[in-house]
């Protein structure tokens, strides 16, 4: 079995629950102050539907678009490099690293604190270079 595999395996789980609760945190919000764009879910709390959604749940949700953009990205150069057998201990850390800067983004931008939402931006984007060159670099 590739070395890999275990910690590719780690940060996908640690990306999906990371992922699952920017989905908590909106329903929280949501739920706490009783607040619903959609009007089935407005009606269901018996509230009227807002015209607009909650700013942590607007901040939350970008967030999440944030991560649409990279994430797969992820998935899909990691497993690539799993099943190509590049360098284990490189690409491990570039896993790592990856999954890191996701959370801190997640975090950085929930707070709304800059520049450090753009620094773990870019490392997170720096990793999936790395993990880019680790492919072309064993294809080679």
């Amino acid at each position: 079995m590739n070395n890999l595999l275990p910690v590719y395996a780690l940060c996908v789980l640690v990306l999906c629950l990371k992922m699952f609760a920017i989905s908590c945190y909106q329903g929280f919000f949501r739920i706490r102050g009783q607040a619903f764009t959609n009007r089935e879910d407005a009606a269901f709390f018996n509230r009227a539907a807002l015209e607009e959604d909650l700013p942590q749940v607007n901040r939350a949700t970008k967030a999440w678009g944030n991560d649409l953009e990279n994430i797969p990205l992820f998935f899909v150069l990691g497993g690539l490099c799993v099943a190509l057998g590049t360098h284990g201990v490189v690409t491990a850390w570039l896993f790592g690293g990856f999954t890191l800067a996701r959370v801190g983004h997640t975090a950085m931008y929930l707070a709304g604190w800059q520049p450090w939402r753009s620094m773990a931006y870019g490392a997170g984007m720096a990793c999936l270079f790395g993990l880019g060159a680790m492919l072309v670099t064993r294809l080679i």
